[in-house]
């Protein structure tokens, strides 16, 4: 039975906005096709085999639980995230997860180290964060899709210049408030601020990232009541 291997990452500390939730879809929509769903974790200093899993997952969190995590990921994780992404396993990180992946956090006065698994920096800048619902046009391989979600950040994240978004903002804040990008997308690593959490209200996503994955083409559901919540946070974000 075909069957998808998750491990979420540091599910204790990096959980602020219950994006647990984004497990509980991944799991749902895999059972109701009768594909296997198999669910472990990493937290601090625990390495990860890049073999064993179809997709790593890693949440927003607290200032403090994130300094904590961004070391522990760079000395611990890195390396296998690096040999996993290279051999097409799925990364989603959100918020906070979505920081750390880049180069670098700076964070007040102190900089914290990123994976550097897509190049990307973040900086806290002056001013009011970046909150509110939002909305981004995206293109994960199967034409153009709405994902809605919720921002909440003090971080403005930049893409390098050879780096792609997630999608383009429709309402909402985005990366930095400026440029009109959310997110990150190279290959099977995907990087965005929108929680709330993100996939019970955009369950195509979920279904699609399973296919990613698994390198798969998946049936179809009935999903009137997961459209149903698309709609409401599209509807929230005001398109």
């Amino acid at each position: 039975m075909e069957r998808l291997r998750v491990c979420s990452l540091y599910p204790e500390l990096m959980n602020i906005y219950a994006d647990r939730g984004n497990i509980a879809v991944l799991r749902a929509r895999c059972e109701w096709r009768d594909i296997g769903f198999e669910l472990a974790s990493a937290s601090l200093g625990e390495p990860v085999r890049p073999a064993a899993h179809d997709l790593f997952y890693i949440g927003g969190g607290q200032d403090r639980d994130q300094v904590a995590v961004a070391h522990d990921m760079v000395e611990t994780k890195g390396d296998a995230l690096h040999k996993a992404a290279a051999a097409g396993a799925v990364v989603l990180a959100v918020c906070g997860g979505y920081q750390l992946l880049g180069t670098s956090y700076q964070l007040d006065e102190e900089e914290l180290p990123g994976i550097g698994l897509v190049d990307l920096r973040t900086v806290r800048e002056e001013g009011s964060r970046l909150i509110g619902n939002c909305a981004i046009e995206a293109d994960l391989g199967t034409g153009p899709r709405v994902i809605a979600g919720f921002e909440n950040h003090g971080g403005r994240t930049h893409l390098g210049d050879g780096e792609r978004p997630l999608g383009r903002v429709l309402k909402g804040h985005g990366n930095n408030g400026r440029d009109g990008t959310e997110g990150v997308h190279r290959d099977n690593v995907i990087g965005t601020y929108l929680h709330g959490p993100l996939l019970p209200k955009n369950a195509w996503l979920a279904d699609r990232l399973i296919e990613l994955a698994l390198d798969v083409e998946l049936s179809p559901l009935d999903d009137e009541l997961e459209e149903a919540a698309h709609r409401s946070a599209e509807r929230a974000a005001g398109v």
